[in-house]
């Protein structure tokens, strides 16, 4: 069985790793993934947005209503699948919550978070979008999974994330190392349909961090990537956290496309997990905020859209 690791050989997701002689083992520390400082130095900021977003009310409200009236081009898929892949505390749930709390209409936290150096999501969880009127849900959900390991944490092997991608992981399945999916897991779904597959998977990576994680990392994206296309998945990313590399942005989410560290720090993570910039798209998740922000909100719901937009007209 394929699997990743770093530093590890226990099959936590970091590195792609296959059968053959283990490596010596190091002498020497290894790096603390540390987040960026607050702030880095500053740098003007660009005369004009280089991606063009309206912050108006009249666009969170035409945002809402097009997330509201998404609906999967299949009669047979009555909801979208989206999975949220990303490294310990690159902010999915965060996202998950965050979205919840705008169609909400007030900060929520029903995604549980954990810390920056723990997953505290272990199970298969999907999440529902209730549109503007609460009641039925949107044609879209968001699945939310334990965060890739690093070092001694233990994170997703690749089998099972492909597990998950072609629908054979039952909702709620905990994941464990040393126990991982097989057509014996309880719940397994032996012949999924397409209702029960992943449609699109959306990569997460924190903003604060992209200079501190591991070299391995790059390769582990870039790999995992060719296994989940030629599933025929397509792949969007995220790029959480941008208010804790921008002053200017920390003060006014409006700017996010106006900042170079931003916009250069965006043309990072496509190198790091080996794709396109224009699949990816800043986020500033609510964290300790007690109430909603109109500019926050525009931001979060274009990144919806653009994943939405992501989504393959599905047969």
């Amino acid at each position: 069985m394929t699997s990743f690791s770093f530093g590890n050989p226990s099959g936590s997701l970091f590195a792609l790793s296959k059968a053959g002689p283990e490596p010596a083992p190091s002498t020497t520390e290894k790096p603390e993934n540390k987040p960026l400082p607050l702030f880095p130095a500053a740098q003007p900021k660009l005369e004009s947005q280089w991606r063009d977003v309206e912050w108006t009310e009249e666009q969170k409200t035409s945002l809402m209503k097009t997330v509201s009236s998404y609906r999967p081009s299949c009669e047979e898929v009555p909801q979208a699948r989206v999975l949220l892949l990303g490294p310990v505390g690159s902010g999915k749930s965060s996202f998950i919550s965050s979205v919840q709390s705008v169609f909400n209409g007030k900060v929520t936290n029903r995604a549980m978070v954990g810390s920056s150096s723990t997953s505290f999501t272990k199970k298969l969880q999907s999440f529902n979008i209730h549109g503007q009127k609460k009641e039925d849900p949107t044609g879209l959900v968001l699945c939310d999974v334990m965060g890739l390991g690093d070092g001694e944490m233990i994170g997703l092997t690749l089998y099972d994330i492909l597990s998950i991608i072609k629908g054979h992981v039952p909702e709620g399945h905990k994941f464990s190392p040393d126990q991982p999916v097989t057509s014996d897991t309880v719940g397994y779904l032996k012949r999924p349909t397409l209702k029960d597959k992943i449609h699109c998977v959306a990569f997460v990576v924190d903003a604060s961090k992209i200079l501190t994680y591991p070299k391995g990392l790059t390769t582990t994206f870039q790999q995992l990537r060719e296994h989940i296309s030629d599933l025929g998945v397509h792949q969007v990313a995220l790029l959480t956290h941008v208010d804790q590399i921008c002053s200017e942005t920390a003060k006014d989410v409006t700017q996010v496309y106006k900042s170079r560290i931003i916009r250069d720090t965006m043309s990072k993570a496509a190198t790091l997990l080996g794709m396109s910039i224009s699949y990816i798209i800043p986020v500033k998740n609510y964290s300790s905020e007690l109430d909603l922000d109109e500019n926050t909100d525009v931001l979060l719901l274009s990144a919806v859209d653009h994943i939405l937009q992501s989504i393959p007209v599905l047969s």
